[in-house]
C-alpha cells in the first residue's frame, strides 16, 4: 500500500482488488484484469477474496491474480482500492474493514440493507477519509450519458426492467435487486423530492417480491411509473420519458436512444436511409422530427471502474457518491414498505406466505 494513501502517486501502481467472487465480483475481476493490461493506467490487480476459498481460487486462477480466503488477507497483501461485491447484508462489515485499513471502496448496489447501515458507512468514510463510490452501473451506460444533454424538463417516465429468473441476488427483493437501477437514474434526472409512492408487488418463485409495479409523484410534479420483474420470459431494459414537445426512448441493453421532437423541420435531423427507424417515423408522422444522438459504445462496468479509479487517484468526489446511493436506497425501502402495506390491505399475506 502507498506510504501516503491520501496523495496520488502515478509512479506507483494503484493496487486494486475484489471482495466477493460471485457473478458481480467475477465481472469486476475480469475488468480489473483488463485494466491492468493497459500500461497508461498503471493498475496492478492484487487479488480477490471470498469466504469460499475454493471459489476465490478459481476466480483468481481465471484472471491471473491471487486468491484469498478473507478480506484481512487481501488487505495484508496490499491494496489501495477494492470493489465490494458481497451480499448486501455484508456490505457494512466488509466496507468498514477495508476503510479502517485505509482502502478506498466501490460498494455494489444496493448500498446497504438499511438506512442506518448506509448512515454508518457515511460516518466511517468521513472518519477514515476514504473515497466511496456506489455501484449504480447504469449511470455509466453510454445511452444514459448521451441522454443527459437532451434534458429540459422531464415530466413523465415509463420504465421497464424485466429479467428471466435466476438464483442470483435472492437475498433482496426485485426492488433492491433490479428496480433500484432505474430509481437512481430517475432521481439523478429529476433532482426532486418524492411526494407520493404507490406500489404493488408479489413473490412468484422466491420468498421475496419478484415482480413490482410502482408509481412515484415528485414534488416537481413529475410522475414516474416503474415495472420490475425477475420472472419474465424476456429481458427488457427500457426507459422512456416525455418533456415539453419531446419524447425520448432509451434502451439500456442496446445502448440506443431515439428522440422525437414536435414542430421542427423534418429535414433537419432525418436520416437518408429509408429503413432507418428515424426515417420511418418522419414519413409516418409529419411534424415529428426524429433524432438519434451519437453514442460512444463502451462497457458500462469498465467505465464505472475507470471512474472509480480516477476518483481514487485524484482524491475527488466519485460520480456516484455515498449520498446518492443512500437516496436511491431510501426510495427503494419506501417502495418496499408501500408494497407490504398494499399486501396487508389486499389480504395477500395468506396467498404469498407472508413474503416481504
Amino acid at each position: 500500500m502507498r506510504d501516503n494513501p491520501n496523495m496520488p502517486d502515478n509512479k506507483v501502481p494503484l493496487r486494486v482488488g475484489v471482495v466477493g467472487c460471485g457473478a458481480f465480483g467475477r465481472n469486476h475481476a475480469r475488468v480489473y484484469r483488463d485494466l491492468q493490461a493497459d500500461p497508461q493506467l498503471n493498475v496492478k490487480f492484487a487479488g480477490v477474496a471470498d469466504a469460499d476459498a475454493t471459489r476465490a481460487g478459481a476466480v483468481a486462477s481465471e484472471f491471473g491474480t491471487q486468491g484469498f480466503a478473507s478480506t484481512a488477507e487481501l488487505v495484508s497483501a496490499g491494496v489501495d482500492a477494492v470493489s465490494v461485491a458481497v451480499p448486501t447484508v455484508a456490505h457494512l462489515a466488509v466496507a468498514r474493514e477495508l476503510m479502517e485499513a485505509g482502502v478506498d471502496v466501490l460498494i455494489e448496489k444496493p448500498l446497504a440493507s438499511t438506512l442506518a447501515e448506509a448512515d454508518e458507512l457515511q460516518a466511517i468514510a468521513q472518519q477514515c477519509d476514504r473515497i466511496v463510490q456506489v455501484g449504480h452501473l447504469e449511470r455509466f451506460n453510454p445511452a444514459v450519458r448521451a441522454t443527459l444533454p437532451l434534458l429540459t424538463r422531464p415530466m413523465f417516465f415509463e420504465v421497464h426492467r424485466l429479467s428471466v429468473f435466476t438464483v442470483r441476488s435472492l437475498d433482496v427483493d426485485v426492488v433492491l435487486d433490479l428496480m433500484i437501477h432505474d430509481l437512481d437514474i430517475v432521481l439523478s434526472i429529476t433532482k426532486s423530492r418524492v411526494k407520493e409512492v404507490r406500489a404493488v408487488g408479489l413473490p412468484i418463485l422466491s420468498k421475496k417480491v419478484d415482480i413490482a409495479n410502482v408509481r412515484i409523484e415528485f414534488e416537481s410534479g413529475c410522475v414516474a411509473n416503474f415495472t420490475a420483474s425477475r420472472v419474465s420470459t424476456e429481458r427488457v431494459r427500457k426507459l422512456r420519458f416525455f418533456q415539453p414537445k419531446q419524447y425520448v426512448s432509451l434502451d439500456f441493453s442496446r445502448q440506443d436512444v431515439l428522440v422525437l421532437t414536435v414542430g421542427e423541420d423534418p429535414s433537419a435531423n432525418a436520416e437518408d436511409d429509408p429503413f432507418n427507424p428515424a426515417s420511418m417515423v418522419t414519413s409516418a408522422l409529419p411534424g415529428i422530427t426524429p433524432f438519434k444522438p451519437k453514442i460512444e459504445a463502451q462497457e458500462p462496468l469498465r467505465a464505472e471502474l475507470l471512474s472509480f479509479l480516477k476518483a481514487v487517484h485524484e482524491r475527488s468526489t466519485p460520480e456516484v457518491p455515498l449520498e446518492q446511493g443512500r437516496n436511491a436506497l431510501a426510495v427503494a425501502l419506501q417502495i418496499v414498505q408501500a408494497i407490504a402495506e398494499h399486501s396487508h390491505r389486499a389480504h395477500l399475506e395468506a396467498l404469498t406466505g407472508g413474503a416481504s
